[in-house]
This record gives structure tokens, sequence and C-alpha cells, in this order.
């Protein structure tokens, strides 16, 4: 009894050093994306800085669930604290930050409740983010306040910024992504939502998305609604991360499909590119270069995801190796992007 206590008691130390040390890495990350910016923010908009790593943090708590992997957790919760659409919405007002931090502390409930009857009481919990939402906008109404503009909705066009970020955010499209090199982990991460048949899941990511795309009712922006599904997504890439680092030999096909996925999109971008920078003038030529750095991320990615296939054809497992190699890809992009997004939102 009293060794099982010590075993427990040393996971909880184990467990309790990762949440202090992701939360002081998305503190300093946080400081670099928005430090530049102080002068120029009122006092309530500091609350976007402690906000977005608050987001992250609850992300990385919720993907415990899921994904076993330090380094895994670590990155979905930079993608959805950090990340495109989290970072976008921070052209509205400050409160907005504070709902979207909320959202993966309230899916917690339903991820980590009892175990006895767990999918009826887990349905019922799955729920509360919704409420909050609608609990946010009718209090916000109430008082006069719009922090986002009622009409903002999702279009089928607003999909393109899945594919290219920046070039998006040059056009004032919502920011629908997970920046470029994320997107193999979340085509991994999505094979293994099928393949799992996680169907609770599968609702909460459909009914979300659905929302989105509607039009407002009881004055919520639909926008908003696309919160939970980039968090369903952020965790899968935090899964789907872990999947190609455990990838075996009998997964490698999964992995060149997902290497064939990112060299495509690479090279969709050179033509898409070449297109604008030949059609247009001065702002074409400005789509162009986003366009290039669009292509020379997918295809930083493409050199990572097949490094990964020809370690999983040799057999050669290297864990330590392959997290090194994903993780400065992903980080890579991430910094990147997040500081062009930032200087273009606020």
């Amino acid at each position: 009894m009293t060794c099982g206590l010590k075993i427990e008691s040393h996971k909880s130390k184990i467990r309790l050093a990762k949440f202090a040390a992701s939360a002081g890495i998305y503190a300093g990350f946080a400081l670099y994306l928005y430090k530049p910016h102080f002068k120029k923010f009122d006092p309530l908009q500091y609350l976007v800085v402690v906000n977005v790593c608050l987001a992250a943090l609850g992300c990385f708590v919720l993907s415990r669930r899921w994904v076993a992997a330090f380094w895994g957790s670590l990155f979905a919760g930079a993608i959805y604290g950090f990340g495109p659409f989290g970072l976008g919405l921070s052209a509205y007002h400050p409160t907005v930050s504070l709902l979207v931090a909320s959202i993966p502390w309230l899916f917690c409930p339903a991820a980590f409740g009892p175990k006895t009857k767990r999918q009826l009481k887990a349905a019922a919990l799955a729920v509360l983010p919704f409420l909050a939402i609608l609990l946010f906008f009718q209090i916000t109404a109430h008082y006069r306040l719009f922090p986002v503009p009622i009409q903002t909705k999702l279009h089928l066009a607003g999909l393109a910024s899945l594919l290219a970020p920046l070039v998006a955010l040059e056009r004032t499209m919502p920011l629908v992504s997970f920046y470029h090199i994320p997107i193999a982990a979340l085509v991994i991460g999505f094979s293994m939502l099928l393949a799992a048949r996680r169907f609770g899941i599968m609702v909460i990511f459909a009914v979300g998305t659905i929302l989105a795309f509607c039009d407002p009712f009881f004055n919520v922006s639909p926008i908003i609604w696309l919160t939970i599904p980039v968090l369903c997504c952020s965790v899968l890439i935090g899964a789907g991360m872990q999947g190609l680092v455990l990838a075996g030999y009998a997964d490698r096909k999964w992995v060149l499909i997902t290497t064939g996925i990112m060299a495509v999109l690479a090279i969709i971008a050179l033509l898409l590119a070449t297109k604008y920078y030949d059609i247009f003038a001065g702002l074409g030529a400005k789509y162009a270069r986003l366009l290039v750095q669009t292509a020379k991320m997918y295809m930083l990615g493409a050199i990572a995801v097949s490094v990964i296939f020809f370690m999983a054809r040799a057999k050669l497992r290297i864990a330590a190796l392959r997290w090194v190699i994903l993780s400065l890809a992903i980080a890579v992009d991430i910094f990147l992007c997040a500081r062009f997004i930032t200087y273009r939102v606020l």
C-alpha cells in the first residue's frame, strides 16, 4: 500500500511538473508575440495575453485524455491558443478571448468525468461549452456589448484559409486554419479518430461546424461556434503527432499518403503564386510572396514526414528523433506565422 501511494505521488509530481512547464512555455510565447504591441494596448487588451495562455493550457489539459506524450499535448495547446483562428479573434473585443479560453476547460468534466455510466454523463456534460457560448452572448447583448459582429459566419470560400492562412489574412477572410505543417498531423489524427470510431467527438465536431455556417440566432455570432471544431482538431493534431512518432512498418502507407498530401499542397501553392504574380500587379505580387512562403512551409512538412516514412520503412523507431523532427518543423511554422498574424491583427 505504501509503495502504491509513493508511485501515485511520484506520478502526480510529474503531471504537475508538465503542467507547470507547459504554462511557462505558453506564457513566454505570449510575451514574444504581444510585447511589441504593449505600448498601444489599453488596460482591457492585456486580458487577451492572459486568455491565449489559458486557452492553450486548457487544450493541453483536455488533450491529456487522449494524448499520452507531453510534446503532443504541448503542440495541441499551442495550435488552439496561438493558432490562426484564436489569434484572428484578437481583432474583436478582448472579452471574446475569455470565451475562447473557457471552452476547453468546460469540456474537461465530460472528458475526465466518473467512469460509471460514463457515456450518458459525458453526453450531458459535453453540452456545457455550447451553453456557455449562448449565455455569454445573452449577457453581452443585455449590456449592449456586441464583441463580434453578429452576421460574421463561415462560408465555403472561407475554407480556403485552411490551406493558406497568411493569404486569407490579407484578404480579411476568417482564419479557419491550424498553420501548414500541423495539417500532416491532422490527417493522421482524423484517420485515427475514424478508426477508433469516436462517435461522440465526431458529433461535437459536426454540430459546431454546422452552427458556424448557420445564420445567427439568440444574438450569437455564428463564427464563434467554430471554436469547438477548432478545439477538436487541435487535440487531433496532438494525437496525430503521437501517431506519426509511433508509426511502424505496417503504418508506412498512411505516412506516405500524408507526405504526398503535403507535397501536393506545396505544388498548388507555387502554382497559385505564379498565377497571382502573372495576372495581378501590386497586390497580386504580395499574395504571390505569401503563397511562396506557404509552399516552403508545406515542403518543410513534406520533408519532415518523408523522413519518418523512411524510418518506418526501415523499421527504425527512434521516437526521440521523430519528436525532434516533427517538433522543430511545427515550431518554425508557428513562430514565423504567429508573429505575422499578430502584427496584422493588432
